[in-house]
């Protein structure tokens, strides 16, 4: 095996072709391990449409075994975009200061699959190595724990500053905390809006949640008191629409895209994503029946100005997984690589907006 050092000294051979600096010094490299493998690399450049990556890779394999030697094996050299922080912090006590970008997964109405969207979405991005949380805001039927196949999971407690912080679950690379943690599962949850407005912001507030790249924040479906003490508690940086391409179900998503972009809310929304797109068989993978019609998702997106973040079939294994306690976005499958490539997308329009666009505060509403 190689010591980091003499790992580092081949990489500085290596120059970025359009910045004219070795990559050691642009800070790309963020992770360098040498075992019994091989040497296994982690890039984080500024974009992730660099169009010089394929060709820094090769530069980098070529020069590692120039320096080091025939014996000099890569085993893999992953690539994973810069996350810039879409917040904006207003005072040294603002909640969540460690968190770097926080999205709101909302659904015009219920059923689409919204919370499967943001189980298997927080999964993948913590597969492409982010640091990803997940909040089930959705108080009134919180189903992430069965997702996760966590329900009897209790939290714990610990004392820091004077405060009770509450642990999150940590399973699949993603910190969990959810309402479903603290009820039976059998048990019926009746709130009223500030009862349960009032837990959840004892959920991020006491949430040991550390330093995230992202936050995923699972809402209830509609709009309702939740999104609002949501916006009014923490800055979101952006929210993801989920929809079938159902008519019905579109015309509810519209909703839910006017209520974030609406004067009072001003939350950027990032995309939407067509859940339930089409109908494949495991015995015919190459067919597609479009049982809630077709290219709804898209239409709307194009109508609405927004991008489409993608396309997740209706695939048996999903629903299995979801079921199971085992996402499919652990698996090498196409389903999984739907979320995968989701995960891209979302990773891409982050970016974008927070280059783009002023970075968000928390939401002031009049009483």
């Amino acid at each position: 095996m190689f010591s980091k050092d003499q790992i580092l000294t081949a990489l500085r051979k290596v120059i970025h072709p359009e910045k004219g600096k070795d990559i050691v010094s642009l800070g790309m490299v963020t992770e360098v391990k040498s075992e019994d493998n091989g040497i296994s690399l982690l890039l984080e450049p500024e974009k992730s449409n660099d169009p010089f990556l394929s060709s820094i890779k090769s530069s980098v394999a070529r020069s590692i075994k120039e320096t080091l030697g025939a014996d000099a094996v890569i085993a893999n050299i992953e690539v994973r975009p810069k996350v810039i922080s879409g917040k904006q912090h207003e005072k040294p006590q603002e909640l969540l200061p460690g968190i770097k970008n926080i999205i709101a997964i909302s659904s015009g109405k219920g059923g689409v699959g919204k919370t499967t969207v943001a189980v298997n979405l927080a999964i993948a991005l913590a597969r492409k190595k982010y640091s990803v949380g997940l909040l089930d805001a959705d108080v009134f039927g919180p189903s992430v724990p069965k997702m996760l196949g966590a329900e009897d999971y209790k939290p714990g407690i610990k004392r820091e500053s004077e405060t009770d912080l509450i642990i999150p679950l940590f399973k699949y690379g993603v910190k969990v905390l959810s309402t479903g943690f603290f009820v039976s599962p059998s048990d019926a949850l009746v709130w009223r809006g500030p009862m349960a407005s009032n837990f959840l912001k004892q959920l991020i507030a006491q949430g040991e949640w550390g330093s995230l790249d992202f936050l995923l924040i699972d809402l209830p479906p509609g709009t309702s008191d939740i999104h609002l003490t949501i916006v009014q508690e923490i800055a979101v940086t952006g929210a993801i629409i989920v929809s079938t391409p159902q008519a019905i179900a579109l015309s509810d998503a519209v909703k839910g895209i006017s209520m974030f972009r609406s004067e009072k809310i001003n939350v950027p929304v990032l995309g939407l994503v067509e859940n339930m797109s089409w109908f494949t068989p495991a015995e015919l993978p190459q067919n597609k029946y479009f049982i809630f019609g077709k290219e709804g998702g898209r239409k709307l997106a194009e109508k609405m100005g927004v991008p489409l973040l993608g396309q997740i079939p209706i695939v048996q294994g999903i629903c299995e997984s979801g079921d199971s306690g085992f996402p499919v976005a652990l698996e090498n499958s196409p389903a999984g690589n739907a979320f995968m490539s989701l995960a891209d997308e979302v990773i891409e329009n982050v970016s974008r907006r927070n280059k783009e666009q002023r970075p968000t505060v928390k939401v002031h509403l009049n009483k």
